[in-house]
């Protein structure tokens, strides 16, 4: 099944794309009734839309119009499982006995990684949320795009209990963890800025000489 779309739609850099690929903005990922599923400023870009006729665009319309309601089903998984969060993170600490309790759905890796992109957008996570949305997807065990996102809703919701996740990904994927340094500045918490500086000490030696000196700037 071709996901990979997915992933793409995620990227936060434009740098190393394929010439004429541009940057999606979340809000493509679930168009009103009709529109297209993938769209770059209106622009078409993967599959026609239903008023097109066959053929249009290129490649091979059947293929392409299977592929398009494969992306769309697995984008309207996430959306279906970002609600169940954003219940779940609305509901008291005391709940009703009879309340029915969410049941997550299992997601593959490029939905769990949007998934996330779209949690980010929440304004607050409570703890209890972060806690039962990590061990639900056993985030800590993930690739590093998804543990770099879990790391952006720990600084960003202050989630103290997983900063040794933070701490890890620092030391462990070096390339990824340059917007995270700014995360930990830019929150002005003391203990979030003495993470980012402990962590830097601790792995600037292993660091690439444009890349310490980027995260130096950013911390002193």
């Amino acid at each position: 099944m071709a996901i990979w779309t997915l992933r793409f739609l995620t990227r936060r850099e434009s740098s190393g794309w394929p010439q004429g690929c541009g940057r999606f903005s979340r809000s493509a990922l679930f168009p009103a009734s009709g529109q297209h599923f993938y769209s770059h400023r209106g622009q078409e870009t993967f599959s026609r839309t239903p008023e097109q006729p066959a053929g249009v665009g290129g490649g091979k319309p059947l293929q392409r119009e299977r592929q398009a309601g494969e992306e769309c089903g697995l984008a309207r998984q996430v959306s279906a499982e970002v609600e169940k969060w954003v219940r779940v993170n609305r509901r008291p600490r005391k709940r009703k006995r009879r309340e029915t309790e969410e049941v997550f759905a299992k997601l593959l890796p490029d939905q769990l990684l949007l998934l996330l992109e779209h949690l980010l957008e929440q304004t607050t996570l409570n703890p209890r949320t972060l806690q039962r949305l990590e061990r639900t997807y056993h985030l800590p065990e993930q690739d590093a795009e998804v543990r770099h996102r879990w790391c952006e809703l720990v600084v960003k919701h202050k989630y103290k209990k997983a900063y040794g996740h933070v701490e890890r990904f620092l030391q462990e994927d070096q390339a990824m963890g340059i917007y995270l340094y700014g995360e930990l500045m830019v929150n002005e918490d003391a203990r979030q800025q003495q993470l980012a500086r402990k962590c830097f000490e601790l792995s600037k030696e292993q660091m690439d000489r444009s890349s310490a000196e980027v995260v130096a700037e950013m911390l002193f």
